[in-house]
Formats: C-alpha cells, sequence, structure tokens
C-alpha cells in the first residue's frame, strides 16, 4: 500500500516508521526545510513542498496512494489536504489530525475526511476506560458511515462470560473486532469463548452503543 504523509515533524515521522516496518510505501511531504530529514526515516521518499497546493500533490502523484494522512500541526492544512486527497485526487482512505478539540466538529466528509484522530479525545477514552470496566467506551470515530470503534471490559457479572462467542446474536450494525485477552490480541473465534476481564473492541453504529453496553454490562450502565 502506498501512503502520501503531509507533515513530516515529530507525528508525521514516527507514522511513517511505523508503516514502514509493515511493508508499506511511505512518501513524506512538508514545506519546511527543517522538517526534511532523510536520515531519520531513510526508506521513506521525501518531498519538500507545500501539500496544501495542488501542484504539489500532482508532483507528488498522490492518484497512486491508496491512503492520504494529513498529519500537521495545523487543523487548517490537515482539511485541506485531506479535501484535496479526496476531491481531487480519489484517495480511498484520508485520516487527519486534529490539533485542537474545538475544530474536531469540521473533521468530517464535507471536508474529505474519513478518519479524525484527536490526541486529547483517545487520552481521555484511555483514562476512562482504565477506570471503567463494564462502562463502554468510545475511542475514536469513523467519519464515513456514522460508525465509532468502541470497547468494553467485560465485569464479573456479566451475562457474556462463558458464552461461544459464535451463539451471540451482536445487533445490528456492530462488527466485534478484536479481543484482548491477558495482554494477547485474539482474532474472534466463533468457537471461542468469552472470559471475565476480556477487552473487546467493536465497531457499531452510534445508535447500536446502547443496546451493545445493555447486553455485555446490564448493571453498569451510568
Amino acid at each position: 500500500m502506498r501512503v502520501a504523509i503531509a507533515g513530516a515533524g515529530n507525528v508525521g515521522r514516527s507514522i511513517a516508521s511505523e508503516l514502514l516496518e509493515n511493508g508499506h510505501e511511505v512518501l513524506l511531504i512538508d514545506k519546511d526545510p527543517r522538517a526534511i530529514k532523510a536520515e531519520s526515516v531513510p526508506r521513506a521518499e521525501w518531498l519538500l513542498a507545500d501539500a496544501c497546493e495542488l501542484s504539489s500533490l500532482e508532483e507528488a502523484a498522490l492518484q497512486r496512494c491508496q491512503v492520504a494522512i494529513a498529519s500537521t500541526g495545523d487543523d487548517k492544512t490537515n482539511l485541506v489536504v485531506s479535501l484535496l486527497a479526496k476531491t481531487e485526487f480519489g484517495v480511498p482512505r484520508t485520516v487527519a489530525r486534529v490539533n485542537h478539540p474545538r475544530n474536531e466538529w469540521m473533521f468530517n466528509e464535507a471536508w474529505g475526511v474519513d478518519v479524525s484522530v484527536s490526541t486529547p479525545r483517545i487520552m481521555s477514552a484511555l483514562v476512562e476506560e482504565a477506570v471503567s470496566v463494564g462502562d463502554l467506551v468510545r475511542l475514536f470515530t469513523f467519519r464515513q458511515g456514522d460508525a465509532n470503534l468502541v470497547e468494553l471490559t467485560l465485569p464479573e457479572d456479566s451475562p457474556m462470560i462463558g458464552l461461544r462467542v459464535g451463539d451471540i446474536d451482536w445487533p445490528i450494525d456492530t462488527a466485534l473486532v478484536t479481543i484482548i485477552r491477558e495482554g494477547r490480541v485474539l482474532r474472534p473465534d466463533p468457537e471461542g469463548t468469552l472470559e471475565l476481564n476480556d477487552e473487546l473492541l467493536f465497531v457499531a453504529a452510534d445508535e447500536t452503543e446502547e443496546q451493545l453496553e445493555d447486553m455485555l454490562s446490564p448493571h453498569h450502565r451510568k
């Protein structure tokens, strides 16, 4: 998979390194010459250019990318990059960094954003997750499709403990993505059973979250 990353700061370079380790092609774009540190991510392609300019994105051959990531420290830039990537180059998937929570409402399909990532939102969600076994926690939102990545850790009184995954009738528009058990990431096995303190991650529509929480932890609703 070919991925373009606008913003070659610490965040952009970290994302690039991770993607390269997973076997993807990565192009880093930044208009600041000081950010072009090719030696820090030597296997990436680098482009000194303004990612908000159509000519720059044409030079980057953005139409060849399956994913565009807007990871700069400026929300306006991230929105423009996402919009251009989606509307002018038809990039299938766009991911945008939200720097200021007050701007989060703009990071949606209208601006070409498929997935927005807000560090404050994720950090607060992880804090909630650490102290709220049995409560459904929304980790982040997929703007396209009105779906969310949600997590719930099974409490001791959950009626789901001991049930086979394949026997559970999950709510409509809900998919169990993975089970984290004792530090291990497990693919959902229809023959496997759910256990106490299993951390379940779902992709779920907004309207099904409450129903999902009632199923998994009926006595822990706030």
